[in-house]
């Protein structure tokens, strides 16, 4: 086959695969959203919304819920789909950025098995306190709570989910910029640890804002600083931790995929339709509620988020010292 067949013949693959999608909806085929965690959380909830708001444009879209294994079941059973358009995936953090160092053996590629649709949303971590153990150890700023672990060296400890989890590395990376030792507290779950600090068990915690939100309307945690490059518009008055360390960035985010070999033509319908939804007023407030900011991006941007994310975390796992066999 000479240079100028094969072309033509690449071109016509592409055109048949792209057209895919939309013969699959008109055959009447859903589009089967993958979410890689549990029914009820916050990927979940926001998964379903995007996903009733778009049945418009692209037609019936089902969440499938398949956890397990840190999110890794989901995310391989997403890169082994045929790259149709009609079997997509939620992209998190964890199955994107910090599963492919944390995990010793991991059923697929990150960096090559997916296509990034869009960005959904980003929400901010929080380093957070025990509110009476705060005021009775008059630790109202980060610069104070460095200060008493200096102060007190071998006496501080925080917790967190799980080793490995969002708020143990996001502790690592605070104690490293902070030239602070605290003992690592892993709990089953980020409501344990939670549970545990308004216990006052352990003495610090860097959450979830969605999960620490309630309690510190409550007034029962004392928020400290948000861990997002700037100040968040959820949290008034509570400083971003890069104004004390430069470039400290370590939120939460989430957004969707598609199998690696998925044509552009298709990646290209369901950016239009997804960042569409997500920059509708009532997706705003919706999220609003959960603390999520939507983040609407090019398929472009949200492979270049994930590919940063990675390298970002590799640091960070391989310093932490945290596995999964």
């Amino acid at each position: 086959m000479n240079r100028r067949h094969l072309l033509l013949s690449c071109a016509a693959t592409a055109l048949t695969l792209s057209s895919s999608l939309a013969l699959a909806q008109d055959a009447g085929k859903p589009i089967r959203l993958v979410v890689p965690y549990a029914p009820g959380g916050p990927l979940d909830v926001t998964a379903r919304a995007l996903a009733e708001r778009v049945q418009a444009t692209l037609g019936t879209v089902i969440v499938d819920n398949k956890p397990g294994a840190g999110g890794n079941i989901g995310a391989d059973f997403v890169a082994k789909a045929a790259p149709d358009g009609l079997t997509i995936g939620l992209a998190a953090t964890a199955t994107h950025a910090v599963n492919p160092w944390l995990y010793k053996r991991i059923p697929f590629d990150a960096a090559k098995d997916f296509a990034g649709i869009t960005q959904m949303v980003r929400v901010p971590n929080v380093v957070v306190v025990n509110a009476d153990k705060a005021e009775r150890l008059k630790i109202k700023t980060v610069a104070d709570l460095i200060a008493y672990a200096k102060a007190h060296p071998g006496q501080l400890n925080y917790g967190s989910g799980g080793n490995g989890s969002a708020g143990h590395l996001a502790g690592e990376m605070f104690k490293q910029r902070a030239g602070i030792y605290a003992l690592h507290i892993p709990y089953r779950g980020a409501n344990p640890a939670q549970l545990a600090l308004l216990a006052g068990e352990v003495d610090f915690n860097i959450d979830n804002l969605a999960a620490a939100a309630p309690n510190i309307r409550a007034g029962k945690l004392k928020a400290l600083a948000i861990t997002s490059l700037q100040a968040s518009p959820m949290l008034p008055g509570v400083p971003a931790l890069s104004a004390t360390f430069p470039g400290f960035a370590i939120d939460t985010w989430w957004g969707l995929v598609a199998p690696a070999d998925t044509p552009k033509a298709v990646i290209d319908k369901l950016n239009e339709a997804f960042t569409a939804a997500l920059k509708a007023p009532e997706t705003h407030t919706r999220f609003a509620a959960l603390m999520a900011e939507p983040v609407p991006t090019t398929p472009a941007q949200f492979d270049a988020l994930m590919a940063a994310e990675r390298a970002k975390y590799e640091k960070v796992v391989k310093a932490s010292g945290a596995t999964v066999d």
